[in-house]
C-alpha cells in the first residue's frame, strides 16, 4: 500500500513540474520575458546589467509609439546575428527625420529629449521612414550601434516593448518615455 502512495505522489509532483515548465515556456516565449542589459548603449536611462521586463504580446495591439523602448533583432545588414538589441523608438512610419547640429528633427521640428547621455555628434538623414519601419537610437547616442549606423528597423524585427526595470531594486520602476 505504501509503494502505491509513493508512486501516486511522484506522478503528481512530476505532473506539476511538467505543467509549470510548460507554462513558463509559453509565458517566456509569447507573453513576457525578463532581459539583462548587456551594453551601455541606453545610458543613462538603463544601466549595464539592469534587468527589465519585456512585453512580447500586448504591444502588438497598443502599437509602437515614439520614445518607447523596444527589444528587437537587428537587421541582417547590421552584422549582429543572434543578438537582440534594446533601443528607443525615435522615428515613426511616414515621418521625415534628420539629425544635424546635435539635434533630432522630425518633420523639421526639433525633438525634446531629456533622456540622452549627450547630444549626437553625427549627421543623419534626412530620411523618410516607410510604412512598417522605425528609426531607433540608443540614449547613449554617440556610443550606440543603432539606426544612424545601419538604417531603419523593419517592424517585423520587433520582439517586444520594455515595460519596467525590476533590478536593481533601488531603480525599480517603469521606464520613462
Amino acid at each position: 500500500m505504501k509503494n502505491n502512495t509513493l508512486g501516486r505522489n511522484f506522478l503528481e509532483v512530476a505532473e506539476i513540474v511538467i505543467i509549470a515548465f510548460a507554462l513558463s515556456w509559453v509565458l517566456r516565449t509569447f507573453v513576457v520575458e525578463a532581459r539583462v542589459i548587456p551594453s551601455g548603449s541606453m545610458l543613462p536611462t538603463i544601466q549595464l546589467q539592469d534587468r527589465v521586463v519585456v512585453d512580447k504580446i500586448f504591444f502588438k495591439w497598443s502599437g509602437i509609439h515614439r520614445k518607447d523602448i523596444i527589444v528587437f533583432r537587428p537587421p541582417a545588414r547590421a552584422n549582429f546575428a543572434g543578438q537582440d538589441f534594446i533601443k528607443r523608438v525615435i522615428g515613426l512610419p511616414g515621418e521625415t527625420l534628420e539629425v544635424k547640429d546635435g539635434q533630432v528633427y522630425i518633420n523639421n521640428k526639433p525633438l525634446t529629449e531629456g533622456y540622452i547621455a549627450e547630444k549626437p555628434d553625427y549627421h543623419y538623414g534626412p530620411v523618410i521612414i516607410p510604412q512598417n519601419a522605425y528609426l531607433v537610437f540608443g540614449d547613449n547616442r554617440n556610443n550606440s550601434a543603432d539606426s544612424h549606423e545601419w538604417g531603419l528597423l523593419p517592424a517585423s524585427n520587433i520582439e517586444g516593448r520594455a515595460l519596467f526595470r525590476y533590478w536593481p531594486l533601488t531603480r525599480f520602476g517603469a521606464l520613462a518615455r
